[in-house]
């Protein structure tokens, strides 16, 4: 029996991550990344979409023969054969098929009607479910597809057999209150089903519409590592898992020690920086200058960090300014075997503010050499 407090992490950055406009990583790349997202310990990897090129063929081909012995590995499909029998020929025995089911899309991109949308969903998901394959259906751009007719095309999928039903927030204009009415009556309408949520980040709400879509009893949440995705990308990985776990006291199965590694893994592969201010994983994400801080976090860390930086993988870094104090000075100092009394280090803390005050970034090095005056006096 699945447990109803263990959220299920579905990885897509090899696949949405890497349409983001500039990414496009070897097959080796992939495989590198795909190692890393096992040791993490994500529920699904995306390893790809085998029918768009023969490289995405040849990579989902070497994650599955790498990593498919201890994770589910999936390929996006289109809803037709020809998408699916190429996911069958990589040796996936799991497929995400996806047909849109908003108004804008039938009318401009696929140029149906709502009725051949609905037999396009049966006939592709009984297809896969014929050969056997685990099936998770997403209704692109469910969230401006009309209520009636998502449900609609939610119970057309699970008629068909579909094990799992995702909804995709294709380009981010949920907002959480909304998202949490909408999940509730998809995980209404899905028998029992595994209800999954896809959130973009036009808004900068994907990881909140995530939360909201949990809370509302899905029990899969599709991300990216770093958020990286087409646009304003996809809802981040580690911002997801660590809000479940220490703010919903949901269960994860990813070992969050290995986020950071894992962050810094894709950035260097995708040639995308991580963001300073990144939550999580950012290099400022336990970052401290102010005097006030400074002294709380040396005392007891949780005064100012809601969660160490050990359980993430990253680190604290204890930083020189106009802001500082004499408690994060002498910490910074006694690191490196410096140690002055009270005087001498409010003298030194002058000078740091003084340079500070000039624009200068302050370096232990600098807080070292300035020091250093004062140690024989």
């Amino acid at each position: 029996m699945f447990s109803t407090r263990r959220i299920r992490i579905f990885d897509t950055t090899l696949r949405d991550g890497e349409q983001a406009p500039g990414i496009d990583l070897t097959v080796e790349q992939k495989v590198r990344i795909a190692r890393q997202l096992q040791r993490l310990g994500v529920d699904v990897i995306e390893a790809g979409f085998p029918a768009s090129s023969e490289g995405e063929f040849i990579a989902t081909k070497k994650i599955l023969e790498e990593v498919g012995d201890s994770v589910e590995v999936t390929g996006l499909a289109r809803a037709n054969k020809n998408d699916i029998d190429k996911g069958i020929e990589a040796g996936l025995s799991s497929i995400h098929v996806f047909i849109a089911t908003s108004d804008i899309h039938l009318k401009y991109k696929l140029k149906l009607t709502r009725e051949q949308v609905l037999d396009r969903i049966y006939e592709s998901v009984r297809y896969a479910k014929s050969h056997g394959l685990v099936v998770e259906y997403s209704p692109e751009d469910a969230t401006r597809t009309d209520e009636d007719f998502l449900i609609q095309a939610v119970k057309t999928a699970v008629e068909a057999g579909a094990d799992r039903v995702n909804i995709p927030d294709t380009v981010g204009t949920m907002y959480p209150f909304k998202f949490y009415d909408l999940i509730k009556k998809v995980v209404n309408a899905t028998s029992g089903r595994i209800v999954s949520v896809h959130c973009h980040n036009d808004f900068g709400l994907a990881t909140a519409n995530s939360l909201a879509g949990v809370q509302a009893g899905a029990r899969q949440v599709h991300v990216t590592v770093n958020g990286i995705g087409e646009r304003a990308g996809n809802a981040s990985l580690e911002e997801v898992v660590m809000a479940l776990k220490k703010l919903m006291d949901y269960e994860v199965g990813v070992k969050t020690w290995l986020l950071y590694d894992t962050s810094r893994l894709v950035s260097e592969l995708s040639g995308v920086p991580v963001p300073y201010f990144k939550a999580i994983v950012g290099e400022n994400a336990f970052g401290h200058e102010a005097g006030i801080h400074v002294h709380g976090v040396i005392e007891n860390p949780l005064t100012y960090e809601p969660m160490s930086p050990e359980e993430v993988g990253n680190f604290r870094r204890l930083a020189l300014g106009k802001h500082s104090g004499i408690h994060g000075l002498r910490k910074i100092l006694e690191e490196d075997g410096i140690h002055l009394d009270d005087e001498k280090l409010k003298a030194v803390l002058q000078e740091v503010k003084r340079m500070a005050d000039t624009g200068k970034k302050i370096t232990a090095e600098d807080a070292k050499r300035i020091a250093s005056k004062y140690l024989n006096t």
